[in-house]
This record gives structure tokens, sequence and C-alpha cells, in this order.
């Protein structure tokens, strides 16, 4: 488990400060396969995780969805045949927050399970 995994997602105000971009970079590397993707001027982070069929991409979305719905921190999930698509983002602050970084290694430990 990366140290990020460790952390707790804690709760984030709307003056929350957004992730500079040289920090994003930093935590991005201890996050393989992780990208920053910028949609609509909102920085997200976004993996896809493969899986063998629907029912495992589905399964995987559904442990996700516990996983986020405990830490009250909410991501976009997309299920199709064989992948999972995962996206976080603070809809609070528009853009990252170290929350999002820790949801992801926090994903990436669920995936490895």
């Amino acid at each position: 488990m990366t140290s990020l995994a460790g952390e707790a997602c804690t709760a984030c105000r709307a003056d929350a400060p957004q992730v500079l971009e040289q920090d994003q970079q930093e935590l991005l590397q201890q996050l393989a396969g992780w990208s920053v993707i910028k949609r609509e001027g909102v920085n997200q982070l976004e993996k896809v995780f493969p899986f063998k069929d629907f029912n495992q991409a589905l399964d995987f979305a559904n442990a996700v969805g516990e996983l986020a719905e405990g830490a009250n921190h909410h991501p976009a999930l997309l299920v199709e045949w064989g992948k999972t698509t995962v996206i976080w983002w603070t809809h609070t602050i528009q853009g990252l927050h170290r929350n999002d970084f820790v949801m992801a290694a926090k994903t990436d430990y669920l995936h490895g399970k």
C-alpha cells in the first residue's frame, strides 16, 4: 500500500486550495497509470482498469462506490465490457485536491486485492 492509500480523505470546503501542477506531478509518481485530464476546464484524475468481462468491471465499480460512500467523496465511474474507468476530482473546488490522489491510491489498492 502506498503512503497515499493510508491517508484519510478529509472534508473539503469551497475555499480549499487546489493541488498545484508541480505537486500534481509529484503525486502522480506514486500512482501508476493515472493521468490528469482537463475536461471543461477542470483537472481530473483518470485511470482505466481492465477486466475479463462486464461482470468483473461492474463488481469493481460497485466496490469503488462503497469506498467512495465511506469517504463521502465520489468519482465518475464508467463501466463497459472489460473495463471500468474511474475519474476523481473535487466538485467543490472544481479541480484536484489531495483527497483525489488519496482516493486514486485507495482505488489502486482495492483493484490489487
